[in-house]
């Protein structure tokens, strides 16, 4: 077995009082945060239980998120599809390969009213997985709370917004780097005054992760976005201590428990340091790292897929010793299709099961006072520091990505990470090691779009264009140009307008894409 963490940190074969002096990591909901940012950590409160869910139309979703809240599931989690992430309209020729593919189509107001029909948005949080067009969704689940009659103070969730992370991992965004910080600043600022108990963004390493990045480099990369995005807020006027409250993370859990667990007890405490240090927050609430997790990903195999649920319920083990606020656990199945009922509800059980048969949530931080766990918490500070200053001294988050370093760097990890696979140095059961013959058979069952679904989608979009007042439509979406064009106007409320007249989410994207271009990728050789 290999001596060091997936990270390259060296993990001694015992770790006492000689290997690790110790230091002391505080109680919880002290500062630093080490230990968690709960006294209480699981005993008052669980997490929230998402299933990342969302396919085909707007219809078949609500089915499915049905399905899961009548079987313990706590909280939506939205999965949209390509042209809705990107900024197309069904009916562009980017867009029909892909309508409902890997998430819900939901080009408009009408069709989110029918996402959550029957689910009162006041009293259920929800998630939405979207960034280059976040501002959009978030408008338009505003718009569909007020047409619920839901208060938009009671609405809560998160969107995740960040936008720094597609430019490196993900790819899905659309404007150039500066106009999009601003739209994500409008979000938050917006929302601040607005729905004050909405996470306005879920600043994300998952995808930069699942990318190739080691654990450190995906917290330290996820820190760097954070704190580009706080500069952005104070240049734009915002109060630190009032937005920092509303400030979210959102990591994947891979398979090396003690890492998963030290990576984030670190992260925890390099925030509130940070924050406290850098900025002169003080207020305790506003210097807690909170975040949510998905235990899966790229760490989840097609090969022996049933393999998978073992490795889901390890990854959700490390997210609850590790204190995450927020689970979704991965279907088996999802490395190679859309989950089917059986597989989600084998996903959620997951995690009910360690909620409420493990006992491992009866005590905060219970793996906090190990030699090894404080040892590798100290260790894994270290290097995210490390990757931080190297980040700084080559001139920002956003200098890296405009030039292309980061995204070179996150290109060479996941070739070495693939290296590594491919050679057996790292072990994947069932991939590289202890496979069989029959292993390309054993999918299991199949989940099948619906043929009809690109015809069906079309027609419902048509359909609306000729029932809504397309004269309204049309103002609000001249206003929104006007407003984008204005450097300091905050364009949400227009958003919001565009969606109550049915605006759908290409115009919108089309007007802002008049008045700030697209976002050009960088070349490096």
């Amino acid at each position: 077995m290999a001596g060091t963490t997936p990270s390259g940190i060296p993990v001694p074969v015992v770790v006492d009082p000689g290997t690790h002096p110790g230091s002391d990591p505080g109680r919880p909901a002290e500062f630093p945060f080490t230990r968690g940012i709960f006294a209480d950590g699981f005993r008052g409160r669980l997490w929230t239980f998402r299933q990342y869910s969302g396919f085909g139309s707007p219809e078949e979703s609500n089915e499915r998120y049905r399905f899961l809240l009548e079987n313990g599931q706590t909280g939506l989690s939205v999965a949209l599809d390509l042209p809705t992430q990107c900024g197309y309209d069904p009916v562009d020729p980017m867009s029909g390969p892909e309508i409902g593919k890997v998430g819900v189509s939901l080009s408009n107001l009408s069709e989110m009213e029918i996402l959550f029909q029957g689910i009162d948005l006041g009293a259920i949080s929800t998630s939405f997985t979207i960034n280059g067009t976040a501002a959009i969704i978030y408008a338009m689940y505003i718009a569909c709370a007020d047409k619920q009659g839901v208060p938009r103070s009671k609405l809560t969730g998160t969107i995740q917004n960040d936008i720094l992370k597609e430019y490196v991992a993900r790819g899905t965004w659309i404007f150039p780097v500066r106009p999009s910080m601003r739209l994500i600043a409008d979000t938050i600022l917006f929302s601040n005054d607005v729905t004050p108990r909405f996470n306005p963004i879920s600043i994300a390493g998952a995808h930069v992760r699942d990318a190739g990045s080691t654990a450190v480099e995906e917290m330290a990369y996820t820190l760097a976005n954070a704190l580009a995005y706080v500069d952005e807020l104070l240049a734009r006027g915002g109060d630190a201590t009032k937005f920092s409250k509303r400030l979210s993370f959102f990591f994947y859990v891979h398979m090396d428990l003690f890492e998963e667990v030290a990576k984030f007890r670190a992260g925890r405490r390099i925030w509130a340091r940070l924050l406290r240090e850098r900025y002169g927050i003080e207020d305790p609430k506003a210097l807690h790292f909170r975040f949510g997790v998905v235990c899966g990903g790229s760490s989840l195999t097609a090969p022996q897929p049933y393999n998978n649920i073992v490795r889901v319920a390890v990854e959700t083990l490390a997210a609850v010793m590790g204190g995450a606020q927020s689970i979704f656990t991965c279907a088996f199945d999802e490395a190679f299709q859309i989950p089917t009922e059986f597989s989600a509800e084998i996903a959620l059980r997951t995690q009910q099961i360690v909620a409420y048969e493990s006992g491992v949530g009866r005590s905060v931080d219970p793996l906090g006072g190990s030699y090894l766990t404080e040892h590798l918490t100290d260790r894994m500070e270290e290097e995210i520091l490390k990757v931080m200053a190297e980040i700084d001294a080559y001139g920002g988050v956003e200098k890296t990505i405009e030039e292309g370093w980061l995204q070179m760097r996150l290109a060479e990890r996941a070739r070495d990470r693939k290296a590594k696979i491919d050679s057996g140095e790292t072990v994947v059961v069932g991939q590289n090691f202890f496979r069989r013959e029959e292993d390309a058979g054993s999918m299991g069952e199949l989940f099948r779009l619906d043929p009809q679904l690109s015809k069906r989608v079309l027609e419902k979009y048509h359909a609306l264009l000729d029932r809504r007042d397309n004269a309204e439509a049309e103002r609000t979406l001249r206003r929104l140009r006007d407003a984008a064009a204005k450097d300091r106007e905050n364009v949400m409320p227009y958003l919001v307008d565009c969606c109550h007249a049915y605006a759908t989410v290409g115009e919108m994207v089309r007007e802002l894409k008049a008045e700030w271009g697209e976002f050009q990728e960088p070349i490096r050789l």
